[in-house]
């Protein structure tokens, strides 16, 4: 009650000027103690939150961010919004610390990302000037884990190969894994775009980058075949079994991998982004220079491809054996 009597104190003082205002707030006061008043509770979140997501995820569409990432900021904005019952510029540092505090059970990953998300949105508010401060500016992200990505070993590989009963799925495993891309590049590629003379194709990556990808000769050879058994018409490289017949969603290759991997014998969790584990931790592990398969994966920031390097003791043991004087 104290703040709303505060809000209406200041809403008089900005119209009438010569009022007393110590009067005004007395007489508001006596009026307001008869009465239980309790702040709305915004089931979609405060009106101006809302308000400011439209604005910062339009600031982000225009500086070229891609729909999923755009996306997943929504989501998570949202989640935020529900919660913060407040206008943008009343929110304060305590106010984001508990809202991240009450996520005991995520991982820290997890809990980092929610803080990035906020990071990104009330620092381009900041700087737009749409609000006079930056809350998360002094709350530092939690200490990462450090887990190293999980990759298929040679024999599992082929083991995920034998699996494959169609064109379709067989051609999936092979361009996912002897390109390195990630889901979403896959999903968006085209039959037109694949260059089979230098067996290659252009994609465009995070930060809307684009970068050339390799297909290997098996690559190639299966990706040939399944287009040769298809009767569409539809550009897509991957395109649903039944008609009408569209592009194969992200959705729809997760579940065909998996539904591959429920046939073999692999015990690790496989999913689209495995194989591109798969593909840099065997290209360095065989000898590939780091600049060369950190330019391939599109990574920006070469740590990011040295956790790779560092998944297996399998390149420690080549260089003991192959340079230790006897």
């Amino acid at each position: 009650m104290d703040s709303l009597l505060e809000e209406l104190v200041n809403s008089i003082k900005g119209l009438c000027e010569e009022v007393d205002i110590s009067i005004i707030r007395e007489k508001f006061s006596d009026i307001l103690i008869l009465y239980n008043i309790k702040p709305t509770n915004f089931t979609a979140g405060h009106p101006d939150i809302t308000q400011k997501v439209k604005l910062f995820i339009a600031g982000k569409k225009l500086e070229g961010l891609s729909e999923l990432t755009l996306e997943a900021y929504q989501l998570e904005l949202k989640i935020f919004g529900k919660y913060i019952q407040k206008m943008v510029e009343d929110i304060t540092t305590n106010d984001i610390r508990i809202f991240l505090s009450q996520f005991e059970k995520l991982k820290i990953s997890s809990i980092s990302k929610k803080l990035s998300v906020l990071k990104s949105f009330f620092g381009w508010l900041a700087s737009e000037e749409i609000i006079p401060r930056d809350p998360t500016k002094k709350i530092k992200p939690p200490k990462k884990e450090r887990r190293l990505p999980k990759a298929l070993t040679i024999e599992e590989l082929e083991m995920i190969r034998e699996a494959c009963t169609t064109p379709r799925e067989r051609a999936l495993i092979e361009v996912l894994y002897a390109t390195g891309c990630r889901l979403s590049e896959v999903q968006k590629m085209n039959k037109e775009d694949v260059n089979y003379q230098s067996m290659s194709t252009l994609v465009i990556g995070k930060g809307n980058k684009e970068r050339p990808v390799y297909f290997s000769f098996k690559a190639m050879y299966h990706l040939k075949k399944y287009l040769m058994s298809r009767t569409d018409n539809v550009n897509a490289l991957f395109v649903t079994e039944r008609r009408e017949y569209r592009r194969l969603s992200s959705k729809g290759i997760q579940r065909e991998i998996k539904i591959i991997a429920g046939r073999s014998e692999v015990k690790k969790n496989v999913h689209p982004h495995i194989l591109r584990h798969t593909f840099a931790t065997l290209m360095l592990n065989n000898g590939a220079d780091l600049v060369a398969v950190q330019g391939l994966l599109g990574h920006v920031d070469p740590s990011t491809t040295q956790i790779y390097a560092q998944m297996t003791d399998e390149r420690t043991k080549q260089s003991y054996k192959q340079y230790l004087v006897q």
